[in-house]
């Protein structure tokens, strides 16, 4: 019975000691982690609000580079939607994962060698494979046999397009339009020049989804409900060529 009591009394006395160790060892690590801190601070001006001022904005570059950049609209091509000095968040993310820009989506792209040494922001007519043609009867633009209606954002009096077209967007590519069609250089102005003014996918930064300024204008920038009605292409183009042209830009 004491034998017992006794070996009892030993199972519970290791535990304590198991516990304490593992304690010590997680409160050790604590305070090394808190005096590395501590050591960084104590080397800089303004020690601990200065690093925690460069952590922010580390942490800011990293998800402007990666994840979410702001850009200003310098010109009324995108009006009455986007006007001169809004910035608009874009989504670098939207087409990094298997996804491709939609009919009907704005967004920033890199006119090197296409439009101009600038990045552009305008919305996405055509894509791979469309048949892209301007005007229909009733004037409207019409993509792969459907015609659309935009006149939910194009700028109040401005037409779908004075110029007529009938293009074919190569795989890999797109056809891009300002919402302001009278004040707006875009693959419109490029069909004649090498690329036949299409914009590469590869070149895309991203996908305009917000307005974040003026506050006042603060707004989520939808897909145009007509673009989602459009059929699917049913044959494959050529590929594009490549070469320089102006456009205007936006700058970020």
């Amino acid at each position: 019975m004491d034998a017992e009591a006794q070996h009892t009394e030993r199972d519970r006395s290791s535990h304590p000691a198991g516990s304490e160790e593992i304690s010590d060892t997680e409160g050790t690590e604590e305070r090394s982690r808190f005096a590395l801190v501590d050591r960084a601070a104590a080397r800089l001006p303004g020690g601990r609000i200065t690093l925690t001022v460069l952590f922010c904005l580390f942490f800011l570059l990293l998800l402007s580079r990666f994840v979410i950049q702001p850009f200003q609209i310098p010109s009324g091509s995108m009006e009455p939607g986007l006007r001169i000095g809004d910035r608009v968040l874009v989504n670098k993310l939207a087409y990094r994962f298997g996804a491709e820009p939609r009919r009907g989506d704005v967004v920033v792209f890199d006119g090197t060698g296409y439009f101009g040494d600038a990045d552009y922001i305008k919305r996405v007519v055509g894509v791979g494979g469309d048949q892209v043609v301007c005007c229909d009867r009733q004037g409207r633009i019409e993509v792969n046999g459907r015609s659309v209606d935009e006149s939910s954002f194009l700028f109040p009096g401005d037409k779908p397009s004075e110029v007529s077209f009938d293009v074919a967007v190569p795989d890999g590519t797109l056809f891009v339009l300002g919402d302001h069609r009278g004040d707006s250089s875009d693959s419109r102005d490029h069909l004649g020049s090498p690329g036949g003014g299409m914009i590469p996918v590869d070149d895309v930064i991203g996908r305009a989804d917000w307005i974040a300024w003026p506050l006042g204008h603060w707004t989520r920038l939808e897909r145009v409900d007509d673009y989602a009605r459009v059929p699917a292409a049913t044959g494959r183009s050529a590929p594009a060529a490549s070469g320089p042209s102006t456009a205007d830009g936006v700058h970020g």
